[in-house]
């Protein structure tokens, strides 16, 4: 019985190749694009979860009260790691850390330069980072050690093995004792470094870092398992006023899963507010559309061409075949069919999947592990069975004697449940296409917005090896200033990607002593607003002509609003205790991601506290000038290497999800489009062959061409404005939740739903013009002839 259905089924598939092959065309590219996004949502639901106590691994995050709301940040006083382990029973380990950056690791003359961290000795006992060298327990027992990545430790040594005990130097002076190798942190882990040093050294050399009042670090602890973390919280919520003494009174600490930072990461007024778990939900809800369009495919070319097997299956129902079997026969072909285009999609994965992970970034590989291969599989026969149901069902339905005398029941229904699948299916493609557009319009919007200040042709890099004594920072600035193509040079501590350094440490005449509003903290040298072309609205900038500015500060506009102040050049506010004097005002320019309005900020002359280099090339050569600056850096600083980068990089990478977000969303928006037209493509040629007798006796009649391809092409264009007109207010709602999420956005217009839906007439005229032209120029005589 099994082998006689293959049979039925392998030549109905080969009698019908058209309507087959496009099925399996449109059934392969949507399960292909259900298993890249399966993988996608799989590897992002997946990083950070691999510490083994992942339930008890958790960061801590602070509720920082701020005029109108409050603010949450992930930072932390140095101090809070010790004391939480000392005065908390719930804590078994905790660690302080704070990033190192890029440093030049040396045995000799062989140096290295690589990205580090400062952290607490507890690291590897609550991480599970893999230690193929030394003692999880004391490999960060010395202040004075370094624990390296196994790839670090190959290029200084050679090897893995027998080199604890042994000595590197750091930035050219300073001796660290190797007393650990860990394999490199899995591609899913969010924090990538090559070594680890001590913390206690960086509290060693400044001391700032171990006050409460400073926030510079970042805390992990692992909690007991079972311990309640609502109650901890509540314990923890006033843990650092109690340590202040009472005096502040503003940061409110709280514990938060480590492992679902990642996805949970974003805060309003002190709750969760969301994340990049937006965009897993997102990408799930397209995976499903994208195979119930594919599915839908199906069942309207399965539906459409039923007339031209009822007699067949009056015929079988006369000869005595139930009900049962003719349904086997027809799921059997729908999940033969899925199965081929698994096999197909499957191919297409594993050949598209190197330029998959390079654009999402991702090191996806197709394993096949018994769970994906189960979760494939399974989704493959439910395509099946989903996409074959209706015919199925429909077909086997219907009465031998009703199809025997070309009687049917139920033809009009049929035909608006198929049309009701092509408004669902094009209605999706047109929200996925105007989404599309909106998404690439604020994307671009964000890399083109005038950010108040000029980060193109801007390089910077770290002040290191000669360049970290203040003494050689004039003489090196000045050299910099006289290579050709150099507009102009400064230092700065800030990276204009985000907030750096904070503080609300400045007071003036009236404000509330209660108030804790932090103010973006910047440090700077000479030069600085000419380097970085800052507009100024009033007052001046620093100058070595004035002695007294190293007691002067510069605010934006966003603090002068929030000062009070009228006329602010010339009075007084104090900083940590010191007056200074305001001498200049800049217009307000983003220093945070266009997700954040402009909060206060202000600069002080301290040309000690800055910690990098910004250089303004001069247009046309600054290959030619990077190439020259390196050959300086060379020569004024031994052994370090000229490690730069461009100003803007930092602005793109606090883009890089939407960026990559919107070129994911293109691509499936377009094959979904594609899955779409090969349904309306199939349909169209079944139009014209059911209507062929029609269309013949109207040429006869004196039709043209024109008025054949009209009569194919209209009641379908009227199907897809009818979903272009269901999907627009559909659009417009979901990325006006999305824009909402940007404090600077573009405003969707009129002209953007407009070209999408223009698009969508014009690519299904395209679509159903070759079978509708094809028709119209058909000879009408043989048309008859077959009637």
């Amino acid at each position: 019985m099994l082998k006689n259905h293959l049979k039925l089924i392998w030549r109905s598939l080969k009698k019908d190749r058209q309507s087959y092959f496009l099925n399996l065309i449109g059934l392969s590219t949507g399960l292909a694009c259900t298993f890249f996004i399966y993988l996608w949502v799989t590897d992002e639901w997946q990083v950070d979860k691999f510490n083994e106590k992942d339930s008890q691994v958790f960061l801590v995050k602070e509720n920082r009260i701020k005029a109108g709301g409050i603010w949450t940040a992930s930072s932390t006083s140095g101090p809070m790691a010790a004391a939480m382990k000392a005065e908390l029973p719930e804590v078994l380990f905790a660690v302080s850390e704070r990033d190192a950056g890029s440093m030049v690791v040396s045995i000799g003359e062989n140096a290295v330069r690589a990205n580090g961290k400062y952290s607490g000795k507890d690291l590897f006992k609550i991480f599970s980072y893999d230690l193929i060298e030394g003692s999880r327990d004391h490999a960060m027992d010395d202040k004075n050690s370094i624990v390296l990545s196994e790839p670090l430790a190959l290029k200084l040594f050679g090897s893995t093995s027998g080199i604890i005990g042994k000595t590197v130097t750091l930035q050219q002076k300073d001796l660290y004792t190797v007393s650990g190798v860990y394999k490199t942190p899995p591609a899913n882990a969010t924090e990538q470094f090559d070594f680890v040093l001590q913390i206690d050294q960086l509290f060693a050399t400044q001391e700032g870092i171990k006050r409460w009042s400073n926030t510079g670090c970042q805390t992990r602890v692992l909690l007991k398992e079972g311990t309640d973390i609502d109650a901890f919280n509540r314990k923890l919520s006033g843990f650092v006023t109690a340590q202040t003494n009472g005096e502040t009174k503003h940061r409110t600490p709280f514990v938060k899963k480590y492992s679902e930072e990642y996805l949970h990461g974003n805060y309003e007024n002190g709750v969760v507010s969301g994340g990049r778990i937006a965009y897993l939900k997102m990408f799930i809800i397209i995976g499903i559309f994208i195979l119930l369009i594919a599915c839908i495919n199906f069942m309207n070319l399965s539906t459409a061409k039923a007339s031209r097997r009822m007699k067949e299956i009056g015929i079988k129902k006369v000869a005595g075949a139930s009900r049962s079997s003719l349904v086997i026969q027809y799921l059997g072909e729908s999940v033969l069919l899925s199965c081929i285009a698994l096999a197909i999609a499957l191919l297409m994965v594993a050949l598209l999947l190197p330029s998959f992970n390079t654009l999402t970034g991702k090191q996806l590989a197709l394993t096949f592990d018994l769970k994906p291969a189960v979760i494939f599989l399974m989704i493959a026969l439910f395509t099946g069975l989903l996409a074959g149901s209706y015919p199925a069902l429909y077909l086997s339905g219907f009465k031998p004697v009703a199809v025997l005398k070309g009687r049917l029941s139920g033809p009009i229904g049929e035909l608006w449940v198929r049309k009701g699948l092509v408004v669902f299916q094009f209605t999706i493609s047109a929200v996925m296409v105007v989404s599309v557009m909106v998404v690439y319009k604020q994307i671009k919007f964000v890399q083109n917005k005038n950010l108040g200040y000029q980060r193109e042709n801007v390089i910077t890099f770290w002040r290191e090896g000669k360049l970290s004594s203040d003494a050689h920072l004039e003489a090196f600035i000045g050299q910099v200033k006289n290579v050709p193509g150099v507009e102009n040079a400064t230092f700065i501590a800030h990276n204009m990607a985000g907030h750096n350094s904070g503080t609300s440490g400045i007071k003036w005449p009236g404000r509330d002593p209660d108030d804790r509003t932090e103010f973006e903290n910047v440090a700077v040298s000479y030069g600085m607003l000419e380097t970085m072309k800052f507009e100024l609205k009033e007052g001046r900038a620093f100058s070595k002509d004035f002695a007294s500015d190293s007691n002067a500060i510069i605010f934006n506009e966003a603090a002068i609003r929030y000062i009070g102040f009228k006329e602010p050049i010339g009075k007084t506010v104090e900083l940590w205790g010191e007056t200074r004097q305001i001498v200049g005002v800049v217009k307000d320019f983003h220093f945070e991601s266009l997700h954040e309005e402009v909060k206060p900020l202000f600069f002080r002359l301290n040309p000690g506290a800055t910690y990098v280099a910004a250089v303004k090339l001069k247009a046309g050569k600054e290959k030619e000038t990077i190439a020259a600056l390196g050959q300086l850096y060379s020569r004024f600083n031994p052994g370090f290497s000229f490690n730069y980068k461009f100003l803007d990089e930092g602005y793109r990478h606090m883009y890089a999800a939407e960026n990559r977000i919107s070129i994911l969303s293109r691509y499936f928006a377009g094959l979904a489009i594609l899955i779409s037209c090969l349904g309306l493509f199939g349909l169209t040629a079944y139009t014209a062959q059911r209507r062929q007798k029609e269309i013949g006796v109207r040429k006869v009649v004196g039709a043209s061409t024109g008025n054949v391809v009209m009569l194919l092409s209209r009641d379908f264009l009227k199907l897809v404005v009818l979903a272009i007109l269901i999907a627009f207010p559909l659009a417009w709602w979901a990325t006006s939740q999305w824009l909402e999420g940007f404090a600077y956005h573009i405003t969707p217009g009129t002209g953007t739903f407009l070209i999408a839906g223009g698009a969508m007439l014009l690519i299904t005229c395209i679509t159903i013009s070759y079978q509708a032209v094809k028709a119209a120029l058909a000879n009408p005589v043989i048309s008859l002839r077959l009637e």
